[in-house]
């Protein structure tokens, strides 16, 4: 993490229900009666907005939470259901200004056409503040829900054979094609083909519309979009990656990356890897963010996140546990390690906030005024864009360049 305004600090949150814990719905700050309106969400994006922080994230699923990874299990103690994230986004974009807007979409039962035009649009609501978080799936339930293939039970262990990993592979490539499709519709209609002339009664350029003409192993697309091309060109693709398999995803196709290391050396030893991954992907010379996750309980004392962490476990009636790193404690400890894990060649940090009601607002009036004193982070909204607030250029049409050949 570095002082030096040229390389500055970016930090975004992760917005789950109630909070990352399962037990959090059950806090006095909590809102669970508020959670399935669009106030709630409101409010939350609205105070990590009054935060400068770069952009928020929305979980989403095709099927109900589940604390077993490849099955429903069954539970009512806890939170279950959920908005549809891109729709949330498109209804919270009007009511901010400057924050991006990133919602998950899982990208293995549908189709990239559909989710193509719903991120242009939500970049055409938001005047240009979008963008995606891939996510796959290889849970059965989910695929039931759709009747086009099946997939066999499996477990996070079994993730980890060669025939789990095998499976893993074919949805991350399917995932790859997927964001390929994406970004080519996105692409197919160059930025000056609308005409819109009252007097000629031309509105459109067909010239300036493209056929992508995508035929790959999973997908057949031809387009054009029947959305313009998005207010950034191409907004914003990230993914959560774990292992091998998901960096060489980030390294082929996103704009950042959200990562899990659990302290700076694995932190560096994962970013080596994604980097060696983008230079064989051929994206060496462009800007991949590699961010990484952490849940917190933020409190002025130590002593009291702890407590209050244990109570929820109490509460959950076991320990809570995290692909990502727990971090428990105060703002100014987080910003610690915010700057260790930053030295070790993170570009930023996607927090999950335990209880967002109580962690949220301990992120945008503790951790953000401490690390602007330590001037680490900005002071004020820099950009009009999401992608100018993390320093990415808006790139050229690939159709337009071609055709000018």
């Amino acid at each position: 993490m570095s002082a030096n305004p040229a390389s500055p600090l970016h930090l975004a949150v992760a917005l789950d229900g109630t909070g990352w814990h399962p037990a959090s719905w059950r806090e006095k700050v909590a809102r669970p009666r508020d959670l399935f309106t669009a106030g709630y969400w409101a409010d939350q994006v609205t105070e990590a907005e009054r935060g400068l922080l770069d952009f928020v994230t929305l979980e989403d699923g095709l099927g109900l939470q589940s604390s077993h990874y490849g099955e429903l299990d069954g539970r009512t103690d806890q939170v279950r259901g959920r908005l549809d994230a891109v729709l949330t986004a498109a209804r919270i974009a009007p009511l901010t200004r400057h924050i991006g807007l990133v919602p998950t979409a899982i990208v293995t039962h549908t189709e990239p056409f559909h989710l193509s035009k719903a991120i242009a649009t939500l970049d055409y609501v938001s005047s240009g503040r979008a963008g995606l978080r891939v996510q796959i799936s290889a849970r059965p339930h989910e695929a039931d829900h759709f009747g086009r293939r099946t997939f066999p039970p499996i477990s996070l262990e079994e993730l980890q054979s060669p025939d789990g990993q095998e499976r893993l592979t074919g949805l991350f490539d399917e995932a790859a094609d997927y964001i390929e499709v994406v970004r080519r519709l996105w692409d197919s209609w160059e930025d000056d083909a609308e005409i819109r002339d009252v007097s000629t009664g031309r509105f459109v350029d067909r010239d300036k519309l493209h056929y992508i003409d995508f035929e790959g192993k999973h997908f057949s697309v031809k387009g054009p979009s029947i959305t313009p091309r998005p207010p950034q060109g191409q907004p914003l693709v990230t993914a959560l990656a774990h292992q091998t398999v998901p960096y060489r995803l980030v390294a082929r196709q996103a704009d950042i990356g959200y990562v899990t290391p659990h302290d700076a050396d694995q932190a560096r030893a994962i970013v080596s890897e994604i980097r060696a991954e983008q230079t064989a992907a051929g994206r060496s010379g462009e800007l991949l963010h590699v961010f990484g996750d952490l849940v917190v309980f933020l409190d002025d004392d130590q002593g009291a996140a702890e407590d209050r962490r244990a109570r929820l476990d109490a509460l959950a009636g076991e320990a809570y546990t995290s692909d990502a790193r727990i971090f428990t404690g105060t703002p100014t400890q987080l910003a610690d390690v915010l700057h260790e894990l930053g030295e070790a060649g993170l570009s930023g940090f996607r927090l999950r906030p335990a209880v967002a009601g109580h962690d949220l607002p301990a992120i945008t009036r503790g951790l953000v005024p401490e690390l602007q004193r330590r001037g680490a982070f900005r002071t004020a909204y820099e950009a009009d864009t999401l992608r100018g607030l993390l320093g990415l250029h808006r790139p050229a049409n690939r159709y337009a360049a071609a055709a000018t050949a």
